[in-house]
């Protein structure tokens, strides 16, 4: 949480100490070849000679897997997966201009393409919320999200997903939601030192949801901690200009990778007039594929603000070998 945005929640909360929060409503840079990424993504080539043909009226047709058939033989780290940044924090669950981060709901933004969402959980008065800056400027109850997450993974059997928690408050918490949304009957388990799955693997077990935390940890097994197993970069950046690919947290032996890509105001409160010019495809897509030559690390989450705004689905696309 911002300095700005500490200071506005505790000044609310002396002014409007009963107020309510918000209630819950509820795939470029161009693909590289095979050599630049030690993931191994595949080239465009390669995906183009997998993608879903046009079935016959006697055929079945192509499966596919998070939307696309060339994903289906593809390891989870292998794969680029459309990331929204305090996925919560939503106008239309009313987060106002200071803290939110998006535009849309959870429940949209998994309509519209989203496969992995970073929470910010913590603790209001005894119930596991969502909050953005305190409480008093928003808040979304945890378990409520958990139900259309739940939701569209049960309306939806060949999509899977990932949640990047900023957990404030005991695991045991955050696990016990889980189990009562249901989702921890889908959640994905990684072995240290294995082999990732690929995607048809997961949904073919229905172990169909990453879950990660960045301070918790196991057990459960099922429950990891986020900076064992990925790094990122950092993310508070006032312009484009300042965008790098430094590493931020994590190790850069680690096997997935988390781009952080958004731009604050000067008080490190989200930005949204500078999402359309951040998530430009030749912005998204140029940093993207820098940080991909940098460190010969495919990007697996590419997070933003306002995902809506700009090219994030036309630059994941791109990244994964996808027309």
């Amino acid at each position: 949480m911002s300095v700005a945005l500490a200071a506005l929640a505790l000044a609310c909360r002396a002014d409007t100490e009963s107020s309510a929060g918000a209630s819950s409503t509820g795939s470029g840079a161009e693909a590289t070849s095979g050599t630049a990424s030690t993931s191994g993504t595949a080239s465009t080539s390669e995906a183009s000679s997998t993608a879903p043909t046009s079935a016959g009226p006697d055929l079945p047709a192509a499966r596919a897997c998070n939307g696309h058939a060339a994903l289906c033989e593809r390891r989870f780290d292998q794969v680029v997966f459309p990331c929204t940044h305090n996925a919560f924090a939503a106008r239309d669950d009313g987060f106002g201009q200071i803290n939110a981060n998006q535009r849309h709901g959870v429940a949209q933004q998994l309509a519209d393409g989203v496969r992995c969402m970073m929470l910010d959980v913590s603790d209001d008065a005894g119930t596991t919320v969502l909050c953005h800056g305190g409480c008093i400027l928003g808040r979304l109850e945890h378990a409520a999200v958990l139900a259309d997450i739940a939701a569209f993974l049960e309306q939806h059997p060949d999509e899977v997903l990932t949640i990047i928690y900023q957990d404030d408050l005991p695991a045991d918490r955050v696990v016990a939601d889980l189990e009562a949304s249901g989702l921890a009957a889908r959640v994905y388990t990684h072995e240290a030192g294995a082999l990732w799955p690929t995607l048809a693997s997961m949904i073919d077990a229905d172990t169909r949801l990453f879950v990660t935390a960045e301070n918790g940890g196991p057990p459960p097994a099922w429950f990891h901690h986020v900076w064992d197993l990925t790094w990122d970069t950092p993310y508070t950046f006032h312009s484009i200009e300042e965008f790098t690919c430094a590493l931020n947290r994590g190790s850069a032996d680690n096997e997935l990778f988390l781009i952080n890509h958004w731009v604050s105001t000067v008080l490190d409160t989200p930005s949204e007039p500078d999402a359309a010019t951040a998530n430009a495809y030749d912005v998204l897509h140029g940093r993207a594929t820098q940080c991909q030559r940098e460190v010969g690390q495919l990007p697996n989450f590419l997070a933003v603000d306002f995902y809506d705004q700009g090219d994030l689905f036309a630059v994941v696309a791109a990244l994964n070998g996808l027309p």
